[in-house]
Formats: structure tokens, sequence, C-alpha cells
């Protein structure tokens, strides 16, 4: 065809191997990309099959605190709520324990101050089944500040700490011997001058021997309180006035009562009696201790697992049994 007919076939060929305007490059073009264009690869391919993020990323955005079914899932409670809560449960307690009462056996003043202060790490029921025998030989403040301490630590000796506890009782016999006339003081600025005595105990007296209203944070109370999510402290002097701007101010003396009454019988240190506790359905812990009801009630203790009770002489409405004297069985 000669030179001209060489030359259309050239340009013929030329056409058919460039890309048409405005079509991109085939597959078998380089794998790059416009400036500022993703890369992504074709349908198919191994590379659209990759995770957008890595499981690493993935796990942070979602933590296991906000999984469906969880307790944790929950939005965190207002105060509000937890003041509605909180008044719900001593309610509730109150319906449990409508003969929650002090546990310390007295019969006035000065018994409650100095059982209270024997109480200090040991039980009610040991210092009930020890005080009779104190208070038959020294009944007055006078008579136990005038005593041998030497026989004071022989009869308190089984609620240990004998020699502590001899010497806080003795000495506060004599401060209210000498500067309150033999009367225990119903305020609690006095109360607290006087040796071995606390916040906690001073707020036992006042309660249940005057009708002053106080709380008394001991360790049943504060456990309990931050179970509940009352405070999250475990400082008493704190817990106290925080737990008192929950509650009206009447209610403060048998909310302890009721507290403590359910920390010893069901909502143990150690091991909850989860399965058999009435306010489930008001404790953000719950789970904390034994769930099964079978295995839950073996762990009820006093009148509520069908033991006595602490005191020797409790209130006539009680419905447990009398706590035996020391050295019974029982």
């Amino acid at each position: 065809m000669g030179e001209h007919g060489a030359s259309k076939r050239a340009k013929a060929a030329n056409r058919k191997s460039a890309p048409e305007p405005g079509r991109a490059a085939d597959s078998r073009s380089p794998r790059t990309a416009e400036p500022g264009t993703p890369r992504t690869a074709e349908p198919g391919t191994r590379r659209a099959s990759k995770p957008a993020a890595s499981p690493r990323a993935s796990k942070s955005e979602s933590p296991r605190a906000a999984e469906p079914g969880t307790s944790r899932a929950a939005k965190p409670e207002s105060r509000l709520a937890m003041v509605r809560r909180a008044r719900r449960i001593n309610r509730e307690l109150a319906e449990v324990y409508p003969y929650a009462h002090p546990e310390l056996d007295f019969r006035n003043p000065f018994e409650l101050l100095v059982a209270t202060v024997l109480s200090a790490q040991t039980t009610d029921l040991r210092v009930n089944q020890t005080t009779p025998a104190l208070f038959a030989k020294y009944p007055t403040p006078e008579d136990l500040a005038a005593a041998v301490p030497e026989e004071v630590e022989e009869l308190i000796r089984p609620t240990g700490f004998f020699r502590a506890k001899t010497k806080s009782i003795m000495g506060l016999s004599a401060a209210l011997r000498d500067d309150f006339g033999g009367e225990v003081p119903g305020r609690l600025e006095d109360l607290v001058k006087l040796p071995g005595v606390g916040r906690k105990t001073a707020f036992v007296v006042l309660g249940n021997a005057f009708g002053v209203p106080g709380i008394t944070v001991d360790t049943h109370f504060m456990r309990l309180a931050r179970r509940w999510r009352w405070t999250e402290s475990d400082d008493p002097v704190k817990i106290e006035a925080e737990v008192a701007t929950i509650f009206p101010k009447s209610e403060w003396t048998m909310l302890s009562h009721r507290v403590i009454f359910h920390g010893r019988r069901i909502c143990h240190a150690r091991k909850p009696a989860c399965g058999a506790c009435p306010i489930t359905h008001l404790c953000p812990s719950y789970g904390e201790g034994e769930t099964d009801p079978e295995k839950a009630a073996k762990l009820l203790k006093y009148e509520k697992g069908g033991f006595p009770g602490q005191r020797l002489n409790p209130p006539p409405d009680y419905p447990g049994r009398p706590a035996p004297p020391l050295g019974a069985s029982g």
C-alpha cells in the first residue's frame, strides 16, 4: 500500500492503545491515585475485606462497661436519684426491722456509756455478758472511779484490751464525778471530752439515753453506706456528714439501728447473704455475696437465722431469743 497506507495503519494503532478522554486507566495500570484521593481496592479483592480500624482502637471505643446487660452499662446515678433510693432503703428496712434497737443492755445513761466504751473491738453480746457483774459491784460513777484497777481489769477481761478499757472507764467515771456531779452530760461537746469517748460513742448515748438524734458510724454502718453508694469515703466523720445530708434529722437514730441490724444479720462483711436480702432491688452491690437463696439462708445470723440475739434483756417486741449469760450454753 506504500508509505501512505503504512502511515494510516500506525495512526489507527495509536488511537486504539490510547485511553479515551475522561476515561480512567484500566486495571493493569499502576495503583496510583490522584492527589488527595483515598486508595480503594476493587470489589472482591483482599484489601476490601480489611477492617477499617484496628482491634485495639475498636476495643477502646466500646469498653466492656457499656455492653448491654451489664450493671455498669447504666447511666451514672444522679444525686436526686441516690437520695430517693437511700430513703426508700430506710423505709423498707423499717418494715424488715420494726424492732430495731440498741443491742447493749443498760438501765441508765451511765451503764450505756460504759458498755459502749467496752464494745470497742468486741461484740455487744460479749459486753452484755460482762457488764452485769461490773455494774453489780460498781453501780455509779463514784464507785467505779474509786475502784482498784486490777479488780476492774479482771471483771472486764472477756471484752479484750482490758487494761486500756479499764483506764478509760475509770477515767470517765472520775470526770463524771468531778466535773458533772456524777451525771452523764447530754451534750456532744461534753461527752467527747471524756476519756475513751469519741463521736460514735457519744451519739449512741445521746440517741438512746437522751433522745437526741445522731448517726452512729460503726464498722457495719460504714460498710453498708459504701455498698449502697451513699458515700465513697472511708472516714467516719465524713460519712456521718454526708449521710446527714441525705436523711432528715428525725430519722438519724433509728436509721443507725436499722443499718447496723442489717449489717449484722444479712449484709455481712466477708460474705453477704444477697440471696436472702429483702432490698436487693435497691442495692447497687448485689452479687458481692451468695446469691443462691438456699445457701444465703444458711448465712443469716441472730433472729433471722433462728439464733439467739445479743442482749440478755432484749425489748419486749424483740422476736428472737435472749442471749445466754456468760458461761452458759445456748
